[in-house]
């Protein structure tokens, strides 16, 4: 089932994300393979943030190619898919008020961040990537037993053609 309102969603991605809290993301590397890792990321409504090294593997693979996608399973066989548009976040003051988001929410999604950059978020290895996704599906074995329809959601006007984030 399509919607394009992300409060048919919301509740729901934040219950899965919030409990599975790692997700396993693909990024394509500047010759084209694809590169997977796992990621820590923090939603704040229709966006989700990452606080990562800097200078990682993921800036070059993100510089050539903005696009990534998220992918969280549980054992229950509850999964998120995130297909998402990436883009550094230079600004001091997001950046502190991020830093924070991730201090001030309950573990595990919650954790302080300078146990990786203890110079705070004026650490110049700290980096944030915002994710814009373009489209999030909600599906789970539970639901496919049952007949029903994997939920995804996409923001009015579909997803973006040859959109390109700035700040990568």
């Amino acid at each position: 089932m399509r919607v394009s309102d992300f409060g048919e969603i919301e509740t729901e991605l934040l219950r899965r994300v919030e409990r599975i809290v790692w997700c396993t993301t693909a990024t394509q590397m500047p010759d084209g393979r694809l590169r997977s890792r796992i990621l820590h990321p923090i939603w704040e409504g229709p966006r989700a943030w990452v606080a990562t090294g800097r200078h990682s593997p993921k800036e070059a693979d993100l510089t050539a190619n903005h696009y990534l996608s998220l992918s969280y399973w549980d054992p229950a066989h509850e999964q998120v898919y995130a297909e998402c548009i990436s883009r550094w976040e230079e600004s001091a003051e997001e950046k502190a008020r991020v830093w924070r988001l991730f201090g001030d929410a309950p573990a595990p999604m919650g954790y302080d961040l300078g146990l990786f950059w203890p110079d705070g978020p004026s650490d110049p290895s700290y980096g944030l990537l915002e994710l814009s996704p373009w489209r999030i599906e909600l599906s789970s074995l539970a639901g496919l037993i049952a007949g029903r329809p994997s939920l995804v959601w996409q923001p009015a006007g579909g997803p973006p053609l040859n959109a390109r984030a700035t700040g990568g």
